[in-house]
């Protein structure tokens, strides 16, 4: 008898072709689109660009991926999970940025939404699999199933994975884990998917889309002016629009006219609402050698068995960095490294690897250089010299 399996459509390239690639294997295949988000019921007005057309993105990729599951003679359901969405992506990633953190939405998305809401639907409705367009694989050893790098490393989404559980990672396939994007796109378009073949990737936030994302966060959060300090100086330099909507590392966007930069962002006092910049040749405010994360999800039978020496990335594409973790608790690291890094920034996600293997990943809680909090070290050095001036 054929395994059932139900795949995540989105109206984009990648699920596409690991629907029809399911269907070659012999599995028994129903697409499925997910909706949720309604940007008129949400108040997404200002910063969407699309908020008058008389398609909204959203549908359209429904009609995409219609046509693709109609080209394929597959079914096609749609189900919504806005209520889910909102309640916990949504008020996790607004409850971030209140406090001056920078959280991943990809990953709130994958966990709550696509493995979570999206895997119970199929699996009480009588689905073996659930199976997704994301360039990773999974691998079974010793009865435990394990999250792998996929073949294309310039795709590879297993830091966005990190926070799914074991179980679900048991019943989902990825097809697409030993194949390039340049393949995929060669498999659409010699199937005529002339929906999806050449459509761009998504670059937007996770069902949301493409925002002008200081103006769409105004939606949620209101703005507040404050001062753009020089921490090396302590001088003021320009005004921000509100501390929430910048992140550590930041280069553009600071509208930082007359002093000569690059300026980048380097720390910040939500209390005070104070944004501190250092000069592109003095970036040292930028480094950190340790740092302490929270919440971790290990996909691993024991954590207590990891290597204490592994590959960790602080940002989506980054090459792994060389790391040093001692468990502090069963879900809490503190993470060393060897060489100084710039801009790992709190509110983010550190994933840990054992070559191929995603060990799992959890939130940066503090950066730390020289045994000291970071940004503590940022305001206290604008205290001084304040009060230096004074």
């Amino acid at each position: 008898m054929m395994k059932k399996v139900l795949v995540g459509l989105s109206g984009g390239v990648d699920s596409a072709v690991a629907a029809y690639l399911l269907k070659e294997q012999g599995f028994d295949v129903t697409c499925c689109f997910m909706r949720n988000w309604d940007s008129y019921a949400n108040n997404d007005i200002e910063g969407n660009p699309t908020i008058q057309d008389d398609i909204c993105p959203q549908e359209q990729d429904y009609l995409d991926a219609k046509a693709v599951a109609d080209h394929l003679g597959l079914e096609l359901q749609r189900i919504d999970f806005i209520q889910e969405y909102w309640n916990d992506v949504f008020m996790t990633f607004l409850s971030e940025y209140e406090k001056g953190r920078t959280p991943n939405p990809d990953i709130l998305c994958n966990k709550y939404i696509k493995f979570d809401a999206f895997f119970e639907y199929a699996m009480k409705n009588g689905f073996d699999y659930v199976a997704t367009g994301h360039y990773c694989s999974n691998q079974e050893l010793n009865d435990y199933m394990y999250l792998t790098k996929a073949a294309d490393q310039n795709k590879d989404q297993t830091y966005f994975l990190c926070q799914i559980n074991e179980k679900a990672l048991k019943k989902t396939l990825f097809p697409l884990g030993t194949l390039t994007k340049t393949e995929v796109r060669a498999i659409a378009q010699k199937l005529h998917l002339d929906s999806v073949s050449s459509k761009k990737d998504s670059t937007g936030i996770c069902f949301i889309g493409e925002r002008n994302f200081r103006q769409f966060l105004s939606n949620y959060l209101p703005s507040q002016e404050g001062d753009i300090i020089d921490i090396d100086s302590g001088k003021k330099l320009a005004r921000h629009i509100g501390v929430l909507y910048y992140t550590i590392g930041q280069r553009k966007g600071l509208h930082i006219d007359q002093e000569k930069g690059p300026w980048f962002v380097c720390g910040k006092d939500v209390k005070k609402n104070i944004l501190f910049v250092c000069r592109t040749d003095h970036k040292q405010w930028l480094y950190s050698d340790s740092c302490l994360v929270k919440g971790i999800n290990w996909l691993v039978p024991d954590p207590y068995q990891i290597p204490t020496s592994v590959g960790c990335k602080f940002r989506y594409r980054q090459p792994d960095q060389p790391v040093q973790i001692q468990l502090i608790s069963n879900d809490s690291v503190l993470v060393t490294y060897p060489q100084k890094i710039a801009s790992v920034t709190v509110g983010q996600e550190a994933v840990f690897y054992d070559h191929h293997i995603c060990l799992g990943g959890g939130v940066i809680e503090e950066v730390y250089i020289d045994n000291e909090d970071l940004n503590t070290k940022i305001l206290n050095s604008y205290q001084e010299k304040r009060f230096g001036n004074n």
